[in-house]
This record gives C-alpha cells, structure tokens and sequence, in this order.
C-alpha cells in the first residue's frame, strides 16, 4: 500500500492514508451514532426526527380496540355455551338420581344405605330413561335408534361370608358382566322380563360397583335469542354406584361429558341471524388483517434491531477492540416486540377458530377461549409500555424488572420449605381434616393461609379424635403461618421495596452508564433538521429535548 505523505507547516508531515481511514471511521461512527438514538427513541420522538409516522403505535391501538371487541362478543357467547352445559347437568341430575336434594355431598351427588335403595335407584333411571320425552322440559333426545342403556356391574368372584365366626372366603379377581337396554325393548312387552332377570340380583358383600351409562342430544335454542345459529349437544352421562368401602354407605356419581356437535339437516328462517353472522365473521377478517400487519411490522423492526445490534458491536471491535457486554446487546432485543408477536399469532389462530365455530364447523369453544383470552391480555399488558415513555409512569415496569432476578432466587427457596410443609399436611392431617386430603387440596389450603384466607375454619375443622394428631396440627399451622407471614412474605415485600427504592435514586442521580450510554452520549446531540409545528399527534408537538438524560426505551 502506497502512502503519501503531506507536509503541514512547522516541519510536521501526517499520512493521508491514515487520515482517509481515520475519517470513513469517524463518518462510520457518526451514522451509527444517529441509527442508535433513533432506534431508542419513542415513536413520537421519531416523528420529530424523520417525520416517520407511527404506524406501530397506531396499528396497536387499533388492535387493542378490535380484540377487546371481539373478545367481548365471544365472551358473551360462550357464556350462553357453558349457562347451557351447567344447567342440562343439574336438570340431569333431578331427573335420573333419586331423592337427589340439589346439592352434592362433597365430590359425590348423594349416597344410599339399604339394599332396597339400591334397588330403588336403580329402576328409578331405568324407568325415567324410559319416560324422557314425557317427562323432560328440555328438547332432550336419544342419540339414535340404536342407542340405550347400558348397565355393567362390577363384583368380586363367586366366594362365600360367614360373619357368625368372622370369616370370609373371597376371591379377589373381579368379574365384569353388562347389560343393554333400549328404549324400544323398555317400551314392549317383554321389558319386565329383562327387569326381572338374575342380573339385577346384586350381592352387596361381592359388589364394587353398578355403572348406568346412556347418550342424549339436545339443542340450545337460547342462541337464537342472542342472534346466532343454535348448537347441537351430545350428552355422555354415566351414573356410578361405588360400593369400593364396602362400609355400609355406596356413593352415586353423576358425570356428563358434554360434546357440541355441527347440527344436521336444521333450517331457520330468519335473514337477521344470517346477517348478524356475516358481520361478524368479517369483523373477525379485519382483526386478523389487523394482527398480520402488526406481526409484520414487529418482526421486522426485531430484525432491523438485530442488524443494528451487529453493526454496534462490529464497530465496537473495530474501533476499541473489545466486545459488547452481554447487557448492551440485550439492549436491541425489544421485549415488547416479542410479546406483541407472540400475541399476534395467537390472536390470529384464535380468531381462526371463532369464525370456525361461528359458522358451525368447529366445536373448539375451550381452545378458542384460551387463545383469545391469553391474547388479550398479553395486548392489555403491551400498553404499559407506552406508559413507560413517562419518566413518571415508567417505575412500574423499572421495578419489575429489577427485581425479577432477586425475586425468582427467592421464591426457588421459599418454594423448598412451602414443598416440605405441603407434604408433611398431607401425610399427616389428611386422614382428619378435608383440606388436606391429597396434595392439590393442601397446596391450595396453604396459599390461601398465607394471604389470610379461611384461617378459623382451618383450625377449627380438625377432628379431635387423636390428641396427639390434634397437637401436631396446632404446632404445624401456627409455625406455618409464623414463617410464611411474618418471615418470608415480609422478605419476599422488602426485596421488591429495596428495587423500587434503588430505581427513584437512579431516576434522581442517574442510572449506571454502560458502553452504550457513553457511546450515545458522546459528541452532544445529532440535529435531525428543522422541526415542524403541524404535527398528527398531540404528543408529538412537545419540545424536542436534550439527549443528555437519554434512558433507553427497551
């Protein structure tokens, strides 16, 4: 390579290779100063700057408004879904569960003691099964002409039971046996005959359990009053008469499976239903247009956003020969991007399905539910960042963030002595008090001890019948309550105090600078051109200010 020497006055020469390579680095140095404090500006910043308007942030008003909407009306009809499932459930259950009071004992529905009101209860299904469409004030039907009840009986093998001496021969291999009834065989003559049969001839010391399982459909007609098309349901109920204890006591168990099917062959005459669906499903088409457009335009600024990250740490290599820390190239990485992406797609399978299920080809109301759900709040959450452009609404989301880390280390331990204290309840006190019969319950008891909840019942509905048990359950809650309120949620509320404390003095005195803050900050500010006063936005007519106090917005 070739250098050519310049001779200054005063005797002093520089190479003017240099000083070209010196300035295409300099001039490297200043446009990417300019792409950074651009990118980390607020979209009405940008808009003082470029005249770049903020399509983002009006897209995600927009979406906000649109999948709240929407929300709202699937809302409103999957309401009438579940109105609908519950209410058929407990109709269900007064019309096929003898004596049945309207309330559950516990997790069973009733509960009978004598041979005769197992008899009883029985022929009272067999018998109503019978009588349905006379007796039912629901559009009830049976599945199809081939469909019935089936009845299976579980029991022990053939053995005998002396209790005059105490003894019992038993053999302990279950044997299962069924029967079907139809509803046409039930209507005939020769019903009694098979209502008389040996197989209803139960021998209670041998039996587990009598399992009467039957299909209906029925039709939701409340829709049509809310202008949409009506769903058609099929009913899998199962009654089951559990004699597993063999205590004297067997337990009857209601369980309805309810499936919504596409309904055949039905016209309804009525162009407002028709109308009413068309708009929404193109209210739904446009969210989805919404969405896909936000998705395309986060995805490309997370992509630009890396471009520039790799830009920043080449030139950092380049020009002082070392890298990047870890934390300034998580700088470029916008996590609100990533939660608005992730909300986008969720957004736009959701509303997938709803039009699916609008136009009654799809049945997914639970998975629809969800993704809709988890979107909007996800859009809901992503508004908070707008609020953090605020220096005065943004402690929020600096708190959190701060202490996130400190907060996770903490409850990893908190978690230990909670697992410790769950098993031993369960091990313990289950056999003596409800809330601690199996780990979901006591999980659930304890969390809600520890914020304040049910603390009376939970003392007072342990059984006395061990004093010893009686004791260690006194000790055991009140440690538990001692250490978690007192000790660890008091910990668990300093941690978060002493982030909140530590950003008002950072946001008093200054955060801590990092490479990229110096780099930003060097050389004063970089002047954009002439500002203009006709602005779109009300936020964006404000003063342009200094970047002396620039705070990235990621």
């Amino acid at each position: 390579m070739e250098i050519s020497l310049k001779y200054l006055p005063g005797g002093r020469a520089v190479a003017s290779g240099n000083v070209m390579a010196q300035s295409d680095l300099d001039l490297k140095e200043a446009v990417l100063r300019e792409d950074l404090k651009f990118y980390f500006m607020n979209p009405c910043e940008k808009y003082r700057a470029r005249h770049q308007i903020p399509w983002k942030l009006a897209l995600q008003i927009l979406k906000i408004l649109m999948v709240t909407t929407q929300l709202i009306f699937f809302g409103l009809s999957n309401q009438l879904v579940v109105s609908f499932k519950e209410e058929n459930t407990i109709a269900f259950k007064h019309l096929f569960l003898k004596g049945y009071s309207g309330v559950d004992e516990d997790d069973y529905s009733c509960s009978i003691y004598t041979q005769q009101d197992a008899y009883d209860s029985i022929f009272y299904v067999i018998n109503q099964y019978r009588q349905l469409k006379n007796i039912s004030l629901g559009t009830l039907g049976y599945e199809h002409e081939g469909s019935g009840l089936k009845i299976c009986k579980q029991q022990y093998k053939k053995g005998t039971m002396l209790t005059s001496n105490d003894t019992l021969n038993i053999d302990v291999s279950t044997e299962t046996e069924c029967i079907f009834l139809k509803p046409q065989e039930l209507a005939g003559k020769n019903a009694e005959l098979k209502l008389n049969s040996s197989f209803f001839s139960l021998e209670f010391y041998r039996l587990i359990q009598v399992e009467i399982s039957f299909k209906l459909k029925g039709i939701a007609l409340q829709t049509i009053h809310a202008r949409e098309l009506p769903d058609c349901y099929a009913f899998q109920n199962t009654i089951t008469f559990n004699n597993r204890a063999h205590s004297g006591k067997i337990k009857i168990y209601f369980d309805s499976d309810t499936d919504i099917q596409e309904c055949k062959d039905w016209h309804i005459f009525s162009s407002v239903l028709q109308k009413n669906t068309q708009y929404i499903l193109v209210f739904d088409g446009f969210v989805i247009l919404s969405c896909f457009a936000s998705l395309i335009l986060c995805t490309r600024s997370i992509v630009l956003a890396l471009r520039l990250q790799k830009r920043f740490v080449n030139f950092f290599l380049e020009k002082y020969k070392r890298h990047v820390c870890h934390a300034d190239r998580l700088e470029f990485i916008n996590g609100w991007y990533v939660l608005v992406i992730i909300s986008d797609v969720m957004t736009i399978i959701g509303s997938i399905l709803k039009m699916e299920i609008k136009a009654k080809n799809l049945t997914s109301y639970d998975v629809c539910s969800i993704l809709l759900g988890t979107s909007t709040l996800f859009v809901w959450v992503g508004v908070i960042r707008y609020l953090g452009y605020f220096q005065t609404y943004n402690v929020l989301i600096l708190t959190m963030q701060a202490s996130l880390p400190k907060v996770l280390r903490f409850c990893c331990c908190a978690g230990m002595i909670y697992l410790g204290y769950t098993f031993c309840g369960w091990i313990v006190l289950g056999p003596y008090h409800e809330k601690f019969e199996d780990l979901n319950t006591v999980a659930e008891c304890l969390f809600s001890l520890v914020n304040g909840d049910d603390m009376f019942a939970t003392f007072a509905q342990i059984q006395q019948k061990s004093m010893l048990v009686w004791v260690f359950s006194r000790l055991y809650l009140y440690s538990f309550i001692s250490l978690f309120i007192y000790m660890i949620l008091s910990l668990f509320i300093a941690l978060i105090t002493d982030s909140y404390d530590t950003i008002k003095k950072y946001q008093q005195s200054g955060f801590p600078v990092t490479d990229l803050h110096e780099f930003l900050k060097d050389h004063g500010s970089v002047h954009y051109g002439k500002e203009q006063t006709s602005m779109p936005f009300i936020c964006c007519s404000r003063r342009q200010q200094s970047d002396d106090n620039l705070i990235l917005i990621n």
